[in-house]
């Protein structure tokens, strides 16, 4: 069974990251996104619990992707899932060259490939950072963040 992971704080996940796991999740037999466990929590963050419930009912209808909470390297985590690989969204430049570092430490100290997706141009512009900061000024967020599909 050909297993992947796509990893992040999710705080929130937005419709970039909904975008990311959607166009993956033909690549696999089984998707587990990982939420980073509470270890970094910062003011007014949801808990792990809170963020893994509303990220598993979005996907309530498809059976191969799981949510959970993981803690520590990503790499450890995708060892314990069985997966080979980890999914990455890339936006940006910036965002490739980050990646591209990760990447290739990953691969060093596991041998873990990591495979980069990049946004759709419609997502480029969105982040986590930003709908937090939208909706701190009382802004509608709505369109930032995805709806569960029937």
């Amino acid at each position: 069974m050909k297993t992947g992971i796509f990893v992040g704080s999710f705080n929130p996940f937005t419709v970039g990251h909904d975008s990311i796991v959607r166009r993956a999740l033909p690549l696999f037999d089984r998707m587990v996104i990982g939420v980073v466990g509470d270890q970094v929590h910062k003011p007014g963050m949801p808990s792990a619990e809170e963020r893994i419930r509303a990220i598993a009912d979005l996907y309530a209808d498809e059976p191969r992707i799981e949510v959970k909470a993981y803690y520590g390297l990503a790499v450890d985590f995708a060892k314990a899932e069985g997966a080979r690989y980890i999914v990455k969204g890339v936006r940006s430049v910036k965002d490739f060259e980050y990646e591209r570092e990760q990447a290739d430490i990953n691969r060093q100290i596991s041998g873990i490939e990591t495979i980069l997706l990049y946004s759709e141009p419609q997502y480029s512009s969105i982040s986590s950072t930003m709908v937090r900061e939208l909706q701190h000024f009382g802004m509608d967020v709505s369109a930032f963040l995805p709806k569960r599909r029937h």
